[in-house]
């Protein structure tokens, strides 16, 4: 599936192909704290099928707990997450953040990992009052 994607502010567009039925959750404490939320969403992306069409992309060096190390792209502007992919010079694939795709109410995730670091109180919504 051809997607395309921009920050919040703009100056940041792209390109991609993913397969829809990879979008995954991840739970992970290092994607809740970088995302600001209880958990982060990705499209996973074959790094040349990525095309930055404008902007330049300020990177983070984040090393996990376990010691892997992936870059974390964003905007320098305006601070909307692009991907996280892998470290200059290394192969690998790209981890699209959902938020920033046109057609993420087209991509619905088909997996959830690292479970264990889940908050639970998000598991299921359906009793939260909706406005």
């Amino acid at each position: 599936m051809k997607i395309d994607g921009a920050c919040h502010c703009g100056d940041i567009t792209f390109t991609a192909e993913i397969d829809p039925v990879q979008v995954l959750i991840c739970h992970c404490s290092d994607c809740q704290t970088l995302s600001g939320s209880t958990y982060r969403t990705v499209a996973p992306a074959t790094g040349d099928s990525f095309k930055l069409l404008s902007g330049t992309l300020k990177t983070y060096l984040k090393t996990a707990a376990d010691g892997t190390r992936r870059s974390q792209t964003f905007c320098p502007e305006c601070s909307t997450p692009i991907y996280a992919g892998p470290v200059a010079g290394e192969v690998g694939m790209l981890g699209i953040r959902v938020g920033a795709i046109k057609q993420r109410d087209q991509l619905s995730p088909s997996s959830q990992y690292y479970c264990g670091s889940a908050q639970q109180w998000a598991q299921d919504l359906s009793a939260v009052t909706r406005l």
